[in-house]
């Protein structure tokens, strides 16, 4: 179990830290926060998600900046831009692994990617897409890739399986593209083995879920049924804190936090809401130091629950309501 005050102490360190390094992050907080910024985790000032599209915000020198972060893009086809300087980046990496360890253990396992493959290596900028394709990665080996030209590669497909459907494999991808090309447009009966031993992790996407009523639990079902899938993990995260992310508990399927984030649910005058009440999302992470996305009001909608699952006993848990009416379209969680 995370200590609550210690997170505080830290949180509050790194923001006094962005508000000295980072000019545009002090204009902001002195703009929207009158009185002095405080220990108290719900007096963490916060800025909105969408300022990363309109300014640069860093707190490391230009000469620092290792890799840019880009979101997907968006209704106003402006993406965000993250700016990571080595350390940064380092770190996002060691608490990625840190938490999806939990999930595919420490060893490196077979890997299935329900994308199209890319030369990303030699890049500086990453969109949302490729940057959570790269990271999640580290803990694959064997990569194959399973769209080729927008089509599914049953060649490239079958070739994975023969070789590694009777032992444990990883498969990633956005939700979205795990229902068009693994529930909607895959044909079993071109494939010569099933997907009974892989763990699947997804996230983003759900806004077209939406659009189509496929909430997670059905969406769950359908693969189970499709392709024997039973280990399926969601999670939910943002560019601007990569590496800080959420899974949602195997048992009850809220999303959980972990000990570099928190949670906290605002009206829309910006107050806190009490545990499962419905408001706008903030999110906190003590991973974010060459740029101020520590705390960031996001567009998404959810609510702080209370329940007796065993399996996530002792965690603060969320879930997610989709976005608040008219909030642009953002494509890091919309591809």
């Amino acid at each position: 179990m995370r200590n609550q005050n210690q997170f505080s102490k830290e949180i509050y360190k790194l923001t006094k830290f962005h508000y000295n390094n980072s000019k545009e992050y002090k204009k902001i907080v002195d703009l929207l926060y009158s009185s002095k910024i405080k220990e108290k985790i719900e007096s963490i000032p916060f800025i909105p998600a969408k300022l990363f599209k309109d300014i640069d915000l860093k707190s490391v020198p230009d000469k620092d900046v290792f890799k840019i972060l880009n979101s997907s893009g968006t209704s106003s086809g402006k993406p965000s831009k993250i700016y990571l300087d080595k350390e940064n980046a380092k770190k996002q990496i060691l608490v990625l692994n840190e938490i999806v360890s939990k999930i595919l253990g420490k060893k490196r396992i077979p890997m299935l990617i329900i994308d199209e493959k890319k030369d990303i290596l030699n890049s500086k900028k990453f969109d949302a897409k490729t940057a959570a394709i790269l990271g999640f990665s580290l803990f694959g080996n064997n990569y194959h890739y399973l769209i080729k030209d927008q089509i599914i590669d049953y060649k490239n497909l079958n070739n994975f399986m023969e070789k590694y459907s009777n032992t444990n494999f990883f498969i990633f991808g956005f939700t979205s593209y795990i229902y068009e090309y693994l529930l909607k447009n895959l044909d079993n009966k071109k494939i010569k083995k099933d997907f009974s031993k892989g763990i699947l992790i997804h996230g983003g996407g759900w806004k077209k879920m939406e659009e189509i009523k496929m909430p997670n639990k059905i969406f769950k079902k359908k693969l189970k049924e499709k392709l024997k899938l039973e280990k399926i993990f969601n999670y939910y995260g943002l560019i601007e804190q990569t590496g800080s992310i959420f899974f949602e508990c195997k048992e009850c399927s809220c999303l959980t936090t972990s000990k570099y984030s928190d949670v906290l649910i605002r009206d829309k005058n910006f107050k806190i809401l009490k545990n499962n009440k419905k408001g706008y999302i903030q999110l906190l992470s003590l991973l974010p130091k060459s740029y101020p996305g520590h705390s960031i009001l996001t567009e998404d909608m959810g609510e702080i629950v209370e329940n007796d699952c065993s399996l996530c006993s002792g965690k603060k848990k969320f879930l997610v309501h989709g976005r608040a009416e008219k909030s642009e379209i953002r494509g890091c969680s919309d591809v």
